[in-house]
């Protein structure tokens, strides 16, 4: 699995993850989501996320998007 799939999977699953203890502790699990998406929109204009680099360090080879 390349580094591009990884953080989409990534992405996604922690938005899923905090919409539901949203719905069922506090709203404010509503601000990681927040986050989630604002770092994927930076990621997409200026190439940079923080969990590239951590997965280039363990060896995890660049998909398309992310060399």
């Amino acid at each position: 699995m390349s580094i591009d799939r990884i953080v989409m999977a990534f992405a996604g699953t922690m938005v899923l993850v905090t919409l539901l203890l949203a719905l069922t502790h506090s709203h404010y699990w509503l601000l990681l989501t927040g986050f989630v998406g604002a770092n994927l929109l930076q990621a997409a204009f200026t190439g940079f996320c923080p969990l590239v680099r951590v997965l280039k360090k363990i060896g995890i080879k660049p998909g398309a998007a992310f060399n």
